[in-house]
Protein backbone atom coordinates (compact mmCIF):
# COMPACT_ATOMS: atom_id res chain seq x y z
CA UNK A 1 0.00 0.00 0.00
CA UNK A 2 1.31 3.54 -0.53
CA UNK A 3 2.39 6.02 1.96
CA UNK A 4 -0.55 8.31 0.19
CA UNK A 5 -3.34 5.50 0.31
CA UNK A 6 -2.16 5.02 3.79
CA UNK A 7 -2.52 8.33 4.65
CA UNK A 8 -6.46 8.60 3.12
CA UNK A 9 -7.09 5.74 5.33
CA UNK A 10 -5.74 7.34 8.11
CA UNK A 11 -7.80 10.53 7.43
CA UNK A 12 -11.25 8.26 6.54
CA UNK A 13 -10.57 6.39 10.00
CA UNK A 14 -10.35 9.83 12.17
CA UNK A 15 -13.22 11.22 10.49
CA UNK A 16 -15.28 7.77 10.54
CA UNK A 17 -14.02 7.70 14.55
CA UNK A 18 -15.14 11.29 15.08
CA UNK A 19 -18.52 10.90 13.81
CA UNK A 20 -18.79 7.58 15.68
CA UNK A 21 -17.76 9.58 18.77
CA UNK A 22 -19.85 12.66 18.32
CA UNK A 23 -23.21 10.22 18.41
CA UNK A 24 -22.08 8.91 21.21
CA UNK A 25 -22.09 11.95 23.42
CA UNK A 26 -25.21 13.24 24.75
CA UNK A 27 -26.24 15.98 22.33
CA UNK A 28 -26.35 18.77 25.26
CA UNK A 29 -22.59 18.65 25.30
CA UNK A 30 -22.68 20.67 21.96
CA UNK A 31 -25.61 22.82 23.50
CA UNK A 32 -28.09 21.89 20.90
CA UNK A 33 -30.59 19.94 23.39
CA UNK A 34 -31.74 19.07 26.97
CA UNK A 35 -29.71 17.14 29.32
CA UNK A 36 -31.05 13.40 29.45
CA UNK A 37 -33.88 12.75 31.64
CA UNK A 38 -33.60 11.07 34.95
CA UNK A 39 -36.00 8.32 36.33
CA UNK A 40 -36.01 8.35 40.16
CA UNK A 41 -38.76 7.06 43.01
CA UNK A 42 -39.97 10.25 43.66
CA UNK A 43 -40.09 11.58 47.76
CA UNK A 44 -41.81 14.91 49.73
CA UNK A 45 -40.40 15.72 52.96
CA UNK A 46 -41.84 18.09 55.20
CA UNK A 47 -43.06 19.32 58.25
CA UNK A 48 -45.29 17.33 60.59
CA UNK A 49 -47.93 19.27 59.79
CA UNK A 50 -47.40 18.09 56.17
CA UNK A 51 -49.08 14.81 57.12
CA UNK A 52 -51.99 15.69 59.83
CA UNK A 53 -54.03 18.37 58.53
CA UNK A 54 -56.34 17.55 55.78
CA UNK A 55 -59.02 20.74 55.47
CA UNK A 56 -61.84 18.30 55.56
CA UNK A 57 -60.45 16.54 52.73
CA UNK A 58 -59.07 12.65 52.35
CA UNK A 59 -55.33 13.55 52.30
CA UNK A 60 -52.34 15.68 53.50
CA UNK A 61 -50.31 17.82 52.29
CA UNK A 62 -47.62 15.91 51.46
CA UNK A 63 -50.30 12.78 49.76
CA UNK A 64 -51.65 15.39 47.63
CA UNK A 65 -48.12 16.94 46.53
CA UNK A 66 -46.60 13.14 45.58
CA UNK A 67 -49.67 12.00 44.14
CA UNK A 68 -49.80 14.86 41.69
CA UNK A 69 -46.17 14.71 40.63
CA UNK A 70 -45.89 10.66 40.02
CA UNK A 71 -49.25 11.55 38.08
CA UNK A 72 -47.04 14.12 35.91
CA UNK A 73 -47.50 17.18 37.06
CA UNK A 74 -45.04 19.83 37.43
CA UNK A 75 -43.16 19.19 40.87
CA UNK A 76 -43.52 22.66 42.46
CA UNK A 77 -47.26 23.08 41.70
CA UNK A 78 -47.70 19.64 43.57
CA UNK A 79 -45.94 20.79 46.21
CA UNK A 80 -47.95 24.06 46.61
CA UNK A 81 -50.89 22.49 45.93
CA UNK A 82 -50.44 20.16 49.01
CA UNK A 83 -49.19 23.39 50.74
CA UNK A 84 -52.63 24.89 49.98
CA UNK A 85 -54.45 22.01 52.08
CA UNK A 86 -52.46 23.73 55.25
CA UNK A 87 -52.76 27.07 54.51
CA UNK A 88 -56.14 27.13 53.92
CA UNK A 89 -57.03 24.57 57.08
CA UNK A 90 -58.07 26.99 60.02
CA UNK A 91 -57.14 24.16 62.09
CA UNK A 92 -53.53 25.19 61.62
CA UNK A 93 -52.85 28.12 63.23
CA UNK A 94 -49.39 28.41 62.31
CA UNK A 95 -49.43 28.96 58.58
CA UNK A 96 -52.14 30.79 56.16
CA UNK A 97 -55.83 31.37 57.19
CA UNK A 98 -56.26 31.41 60.84
CA UNK A 99 -52.74 31.47 61.64
CA UNK A 100 -51.59 33.61 65.13
CA UNK A 101 -51.45 37.19 64.38
CA UNK A 102 -49.32 39.40 65.25
CA UNK A 103 -49.22 42.06 68.44
CA UNK A 104 -52.02 44.19 66.87
CA UNK A 105 -54.14 40.99 65.73
CA UNK A 106 -53.44 41.20 61.85
CA UNK A 107 -52.16 38.19 60.33
CA UNK A 108 -49.09 39.05 58.08
CA UNK A 109 -48.05 35.53 55.98
CA UNK A 110 -44.68 34.83 54.21
CA UNK A 111 -43.98 32.51 51.90
CA UNK A 112 -41.10 31.11 49.30
CA UNK A 113 -41.28 29.06 45.96
CA UNK A 114 -37.79 27.47 43.89
CA UNK A 115 -37.96 25.79 41.10
CA UNK A 116 -34.85 23.93 40.33
CA UNK A 117 -35.46 22.93 36.74
CA UNK A 118 -35.62 26.59 35.65
CA UNK A 119 -33.10 28.28 37.95
CA UNK A 120 -36.65 30.53 39.16
CA UNK A 121 -37.77 31.66 42.75
CA UNK A 122 -40.36 33.91 44.12
CA UNK A 123 -41.08 35.36 47.65
CA UNK A 124 -43.79 37.68 49.71
CA UNK A 125 -43.58 38.74 53.05
CA UNK A 126 -45.90 40.29 55.43
CA UNK A 127 -48.70 39.66 53.09
CA UNK A 128 -52.29 40.67 54.31
CA UNK A 129 -55.38 39.44 53.65
CA UNK A 130 -54.90 36.16 51.02
CA UNK A 131 -54.90 32.82 52.80
CA UNK A 132 -52.54 31.17 50.12
CA UNK A 133 -49.20 32.92 50.29
CA UNK A 134 -47.55 30.59 48.27
CA UNK A 135 -49.74 30.91 45.44
CA UNK A 136 -48.81 34.66 45.45
CA UNK A 137 -45.12 33.65 45.94
CA UNK A 138 -45.30 32.00 42.66
CA UNK A 139 -46.89 34.43 41.06
CA UNK A 140 -43.80 36.39 42.01
CA UNK A 141 -41.71 34.33 40.08
CA UNK A 142 -43.62 33.26 36.71
CA UNK A 143 -44.34 36.69 36.26
CA UNK A 144 -42.09 39.76 37.65
CA UNK A 145 -38.56 39.66 37.32
CA UNK A 146 -38.09 39.93 41.34
CA UNK A 147 -37.75 37.26 43.95
CA UNK A 148 -39.33 38.92 46.84
CA UNK A 149 -42.21 41.20 46.97
CA UNK A 150 -43.27 42.86 50.88
CA UNK A 151 -46.01 44.37 52.90
CA UNK A 152 -48.99 46.51 51.08
CA UNK A 153 -46.93 46.38 48.28
CA UNK A 154 -47.05 42.68 48.04
CA UNK A 155 -50.84 42.94 48.79
CA UNK A 156 -51.17 45.20 45.81
CA UNK A 157 -49.36 42.81 43.22
CA UNK A 158 -51.99 39.90 44.64
CA UNK A 159 -54.90 42.23 43.75
CA UNK A 160 -53.44 43.32 40.47
CA UNK A 161 -53.30 39.39 39.06
CA UNK A 162 -56.38 38.23 40.71
CA UNK A 163 -56.52 36.96 43.96
CA UNK A 164 -59.52 37.68 46.31
CA UNK A 165 -57.74 40.39 48.96
CA UNK A 166 -60.04 39.70 52.57
CA UNK A 167 -59.91 42.20 54.99
CA UNK A 168 -59.15 40.24 57.79
CA UNK A 169 -57.63 36.36 58.00
CA UNK A 170 -58.65 35.73 61.59
CA UNK A 171 -60.72 33.12 62.74
CA UNK A 172 -62.49 32.94 65.95
CA UNK A 173 -59.88 30.46 67.63
CA UNK A 174 -56.93 32.57 66.50
CA UNK A 175 -58.83 36.02 67.44
CA UNK A 176 -59.55 34.44 70.91
CA UNK A 177 -56.02 33.40 71.26
CA UNK A 178 -54.34 36.48 70.27
CA UNK A 179 -56.78 38.15 73.04
CA UNK A 180 -55.88 35.78 75.73
CA UNK A 181 -52.28 36.95 74.92
CA UNK A 182 -52.54 40.34 75.10
CA UNK A 183 -54.75 40.11 78.61
CA UNK A 184 -51.87 38.25 79.88
CA UNK A 185 -49.28 40.69 78.55
CA UNK A 186 -48.58 43.69 80.93
CA UNK A 187 -49.26 47.21 79.04
CA UNK A 188 -47.21 49.07 81.56
CA UNK A 189 -44.22 47.39 80.71
CA UNK A 190 -44.14 49.26 76.82
CA UNK A 191 -41.51 52.02 77.52
CA UNK A 192 -39.19 49.19 78.63
CA UNK A 193 -38.94 47.08 75.44
CA UNK A 194 -36.68 44.06 76.45
CA UNK A 195 -38.50 43.76 79.29
CA UNK A 196 -41.99 43.84 77.27
CA UNK A 197 -40.65 41.17 74.68
CA UNK A 198 -39.36 38.59 77.44
CA UNK A 199 -43.16 39.39 78.85
CA UNK A 200 -44.77 38.83 76.04
CA UNK A 201 -42.25 35.38 74.90
CA UNK A 202 -43.06 34.17 78.43
CA UNK A 203 -46.85 34.63 77.79
CA UNK A 204 -47.01 32.76 74.67
CA UNK A 205 -44.58 29.89 76.05
CA UNK A 206 -46.82 29.46 78.92
CA UNK A 207 -50.33 29.51 76.90
CA UNK A 208 -47.99 26.51 74.85
CA UNK A 209 -47.22 25.14 77.85
CA UNK A 210 -51.49 25.09 79.14
CA UNK A 211 -52.21 23.35 75.30
CA UNK A 212 -53.60 26.59 74.27
CA UNK A 213 -51.73 26.47 71.25
CA UNK A 214 -49.03 23.88 69.64
CA UNK A 215 -46.31 24.79 70.97
CA UNK A 216 -44.84 23.39 67.44
CA UNK A 217 -47.23 26.47 66.44
CA UNK A 218 -45.78 29.39 68.17
CA UNK A 219 -43.00 29.55 65.60
CA UNK A 220 -45.18 28.32 62.96
CA UNK A 221 -44.81 27.58 59.47
CA UNK A 222 -44.68 24.37 56.63
CA UNK A 223 -41.89 23.68 54.92
CA UNK A 224 -42.26 21.22 51.75
CA UNK A 225 -39.74 19.84 49.06
CA UNK A 226 -39.86 17.36 46.59
CA UNK A 227 -37.91 15.18 44.00
CA UNK A 228 -40.13 14.49 40.86
CA UNK A 229 -39.86 11.08 39.31
CA UNK A 230 -37.85 12.85 36.52
CA UNK A 231 -35.64 13.86 38.91
CA UNK A 232 -36.64 17.55 39.57
CA UNK A 233 -36.22 19.42 42.70
CA UNK A 234 -38.39 22.10 44.04
CA UNK A 235 -39.44 23.39 47.59
CA UNK A 236 -41.73 25.88 49.18
CA UNK A 237 -42.14 27.56 52.61
CA UNK A 238 -45.08 29.22 54.11
CA UNK A 239 -46.02 30.31 57.53
CA UNK A 240 -47.97 32.76 59.70
CA UNK A 241 -44.81 33.27 61.31
CA UNK A 242 -43.94 34.01 64.84
CA UNK A 243 -46.97 34.45 67.36
CA UNK A 244 -47.22 38.34 68.45
CA UNK A 245 -44.77 39.42 66.39
CA UNK A 246 -44.21 43.05 66.00
CA UNK A 247 -46.01 44.19 63.00
CA UNK A 248 -43.21 43.95 60.08
CA UNK A 249 -41.40 40.88 61.14
CA UNK A 250 -39.95 39.24 58.65
CA UNK A 251 -38.63 35.74 59.58
CA UNK A 252 -36.52 33.25 57.40
CA UNK A 253 -39.57 31.28 55.56
CA UNK A 254 -39.45 33.89 52.63
CA UNK A 255 -35.69 34.64 52.06
CA UNK A 256 -34.30 32.14 49.98
CA UNK A 257 -31.23 30.05 51.65
CA UNK A 258 -32.71 30.46 55.20
CA UNK A 259 -36.49 29.24 54.50
CA UNK A 260 -35.97 27.65 51.46
CA UNK A 261 -32.84 26.74 49.38
CA UNK A 262 -32.89 24.71 46.52
CA UNK A 263 -30.49 23.47 43.81
CA UNK A 264 -31.72 21.43 41.34
CA UNK A 265 -28.62 19.54 40.63
CA UNK A 266 -27.84 18.68 44.55
CA UNK A 267 -31.29 18.75 46.54
CA UNK A 268 -33.64 20.62 48.48
CA UNK A 269 -33.41 21.94 52.18
CA UNK A 270 -36.34 23.99 54.13
CA UNK A 271 -36.87 24.70 58.16
CA UNK A 272 -39.47 25.83 61.12
CA UNK A 273 -38.41 27.11 64.22
CA UNK A 274 -37.09 30.03 65.49
CA UNK A 275 -36.34 31.71 62.03
CA UNK A 276 -33.74 34.35 63.30
CA UNK A 277 -31.35 31.92 64.32
CA UNK A 278 -31.74 29.94 60.79
CA UNK A 279 -31.52 33.48 58.89
CA UNK A 280 -28.09 34.27 61.27
CA UNK A 281 -26.12 31.76 59.24
CA UNK A 282 -28.37 31.09 56.10
CA UNK A 283 -28.81 27.37 57.32
CA UNK A 284 -30.84 26.12 54.43
CA UNK A 285 -27.84 26.98 51.79
CA UNK A 286 -25.57 26.08 54.11
CA UNK A 287 -27.65 22.15 53.50
CA UNK A 288 -27.50 22.24 50.23
CA UNK A 289 -23.84 23.38 49.72
CA UNK A 290 -22.88 20.69 52.22
CA UNK A 291 -24.80 18.00 50.01
CA UNK A 292 -23.01 19.58 47.05
CA UNK A 293 -19.40 18.30 48.76
CA UNK A 294 -20.97 14.60 48.94
CA UNK A 295 -22.72 14.53 52.42
CA UNK A 296 -25.81 12.88 53.38
CA UNK A 297 -29.16 14.96 53.80
CA UNK A 298 -28.77 14.68 57.82
CA UNK A 299 -25.15 15.08 57.61
CA UNK A 300 -25.31 18.27 56.24
CA UNK A 301 -28.73 19.18 58.51
CA UNK A 302 -26.35 18.42 61.03
CA UNK A 303 -23.66 20.67 60.24
CA UNK A 304 -26.36 23.57 59.43
CA UNK A 305 -27.22 23.00 63.54
CA UNK A 306 -24.09 23.08 65.07
CA UNK A 307 -23.44 26.15 63.31
CA UNK A 308 -26.68 27.08 64.81
CA UNK A 309 -26.30 26.14 68.30
CA UNK A 310 -22.26 27.88 68.14
CA UNK A 311 -24.02 30.95 67.01
CA UNK A 312 -26.51 31.18 70.04
CA UNK A 313 -24.54 32.66 73.07
CA UNK A 314 -27.04 35.19 74.21
CA UNK A 315 -28.23 34.71 77.65
CA UNK A 316 -31.67 35.06 76.70
CA UNK A 317 -31.97 32.58 74.11
CA UNK A 318 -30.18 29.90 76.75
CA UNK A 319 -31.63 27.16 79.12
CA UNK A 320 -30.40 26.28 82.24
CA UNK A 321 -28.14 23.95 80.55
CA UNK A 322 -26.75 26.72 78.45
CA UNK A 323 -28.33 25.19 75.27
CA UNK A 324 -30.73 27.29 73.14
CA UNK A 325 -33.71 27.45 74.77
CA UNK A 326 -35.83 27.39 70.98
CA UNK A 327 -36.54 24.69 68.32
CA UNK A 328 -34.77 24.62 64.50
CA UNK A 329 -35.77 22.22 62.38
CA UNK A 330 -34.51 21.15 58.79
CA UNK A 331 -36.39 18.97 56.01
CA UNK A 332 -33.50 17.55 53.49
CA UNK A 333 -34.00 15.99 50.20
CA UNK A 334 -31.07 15.08 47.84
CA UNK A 335 -31.11 14.67 43.80
CA UNK A 336 -31.09 10.88 44.34
CA UNK A 337 -34.16 11.28 46.95
CA UNK A 338 -32.48 10.24 50.00
CA UNK A 339 -33.95 12.28 52.87
CA UNK A 340 -33.88 13.73 56.31
CA UNK A 341 -35.42 15.58 59.56
CA UNK A 342 -33.10 16.64 61.41
CA UNK A 343 -33.48 18.98 64.57
CA UNK A 344 -31.99 20.99 67.73
CA UNK A 345 -34.20 19.30 70.02
CA UNK A 346 -35.99 15.92 68.99
CA UNK A 347 -39.17 16.65 66.81
CA UNK A 348 -41.58 15.39 63.96
CA UNK A 349 -41.48 15.59 60.00
CA UNK A 350 -43.54 14.32 57.52
CA UNK A 351 -42.49 11.98 54.11
CA UNK A 352 -44.21 10.30 51.86
CA UNK A 353 -42.86 7.60 48.82
CA UNK A 354 -44.85 5.01 46.53
CA UNK A 355 -44.83 3.18 50.66
CA UNK A 356 -47.46 6.11 51.18
CA UNK A 357 -47.32 8.89 53.63
CA UNK A 358 -45.35 8.23 56.97
CA UNK A 359 -44.95 10.73 60.18
CA UNK A 360 -41.25 10.30 61.76
CA UNK A 361 -38.53 11.26 63.94
CA UNK A 362 -36.43 14.06 63.50
CA UNK A 363 -32.84 13.29 64.09
CA UNK A 364 -32.32 16.10 67.12
CA UNK A 365 -28.53 17.36 67.47
CA UNK A 366 -29.07 17.76 71.20
CA UNK A 367 -30.99 15.59 74.09
CA UNK A 368 -33.62 17.03 76.40
CA UNK A 369 -36.21 19.19 75.92
CA UNK A 370 -35.47 22.99 74.80
CA UNK A 371 -36.84 24.44 77.97
CA UNK A 372 -35.11 22.30 80.18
Amino acid sequence: MSSESRQIDRREFVVTTAAGLAAAIPVRLFGQGPAPRRTIDPVVVASANGNRFKNGGDVTCVEKAFGLMSAGTDVLDALIAGVNIVELDPEDTSVGYGGLPNADGVVQLDASCMHGPSRRAGGVACLEGVRTPSLVAKAVMDQTDHHLLVGADARQFARQVGFTIEPDLNTERSRRLWLEWKRRTDPHRWLDPRTRAQAGLEAGLQMAAEGLIDADHFYGTINCNGVGPSGDICGVTTTSGLAWKIPGRVGDSPILGAGLYVDGDVGAAGSTGRGEANLFGLCSFVIVEQMRQGRHPKDAGMEALRRIKANTTEKRLLNPRGLPSFNVSFYVVNARGEHAGVSLYQSKYAVCTKNGAQTLDTEPLLSGRADE
